[in-house]
């Protein structure tokens, strides 16, 4: 089992105001009994799989049971609610998409929570970009002459998304409004309705997961234009990065991400205990793999990383939201 060192634990301690002692008690002797980890998706989803992916070794480096509570509804949200409404203390968590941290407080009225001051970060886990997929036989090679062709008639192209406020939808429209073009949208329940949609001609493109894309391609079906991030990523290594290309922005970069958090108030020796573990759980080569064939590539980094990522998709999202008035 990895542990944090002592003198982690104690300069820790001193930051935060407690006495050195009682912060290497807390380490030594939580948790205490089982650890909830929250889910607002049903058993099966993707952020599912991936709790589950995460919580298994977990609970063998804990000593103790994790359970996985699955809470789904309103894209996420209720998940992080039943997480602050169960008080464990220190012993209930949430694993996350990052909308009901980043873009629900614009897009879900009564909310129920504040991020800033109910949410504390513990890990980021995975990211993903979305492709920008067509049909193999759509005119449009590359991004420029996708492009091209949606800046000749306003709406002229259509494209698909997993609904309004989704992930997939705020994507097309920051990349729509770097690019200068306006697309028609499509919202659909989910990436195999928007799959189905494209190969059968009713729609020109989608923003959407690599893994929904993926089978599609090694099948002759539907290509892939371009990935959102801002590296290639591994599970479509030949797609290019939109960042840059046809004259958008070098820094374009649009991800979905999968985090552990806790309410405010855990204790933040817990906190630090319990990234320190996950950041050993994500450096496995097999939870890599694992991960990556899921499509999601892990990440990790310090609960005050992830809390510079939710500032920053926070602002980044709500821009956007309210250019397009997808809140109204």
């Amino acid at each position: 089992m990895t542990l944090p060192t002592r003198r982690t634990i104690l300069t820790a301690a001193l930051t935060i105001g407690l006495s050195p002692l009682a912060a290497w008690a807390q380490e030594a002797t939580w948790p205490t009994g089982p650890v909830h980890v929250y889910v607002g998706f049903p058993a099966g989803s993707s952020p599912d799989t991936l709790a589950r992916l995460i919580t298994e070794p977990l609970a063998q480096r804990l000593g103790q049971p994790v359970v996985v509570e699955n809470k789904a509804g309103a894209g996420g949200v209720i998940g992080v609610q039943q997480m602050l409404a169960a008080k464990r203390d220190n012993h209930s968590f949430g694993v996350t998409i990052n909308g009901p941290l980043t873009t629900s407080a614009r897009l879900t009225p009564d909310l129920g929570y504040d991020v800033a001051q109910d949410i504390a970060p513990v890990a980021l886990l995975a990211t993903s970009p979305l492709v920008l997929a067509m049909a193999t036989e759509a005119k449009p090679t590359d991004i420029a002459s996708f492009i091209e062709a949606a800046r000749a008639e306003p709406e002229a192209i259509s494209y698909g998304s997993v609904g309004q406020g989704s992930g997939a939808h705020l994507t097309a429209e920051l990349f729509a409004d770097a690019a200068g073009v306006e697309m028609l949208h499509i919202p659909f329940a989910s990436y195999a309705e928007v799959t189905t949609s494209i190969l059968g001609g009713e729609i020109d493109a989608g923003f959407m997961a690599p893994s929904a894309a993926l089978p599609h391609v090694e099948a002759g079906t539907m290509k892939i234009l371009g990935v959102t991030s801002a590296e290639p990523f591994p599970q479509v290594p030949d797609a290019p990065v939109i960042a840059g290309q046809a004259g958008l922005p070098a820094d374009f970069n649009a991800e979905l991400w999968n985090a552990v958090i806790a309410p405010a108030g855990t204790d933040p020796a817990v906190i630090q205990r319990l990234n320190t573990e996950i950041n050993a759980i994500l450096a496995d080569a097999e939870v890599q793999r694992k991960l990556l064939d899921m499509g999601w590539q892990a990440q990790g980094g310090a609960p005050e990383d992830l809390g510079a990522r939710i500032e920053v998709d926070t602002a980044l999202w709500g821009a956007v939201i309210d250019r397009i008035g997808a809140a109204d």
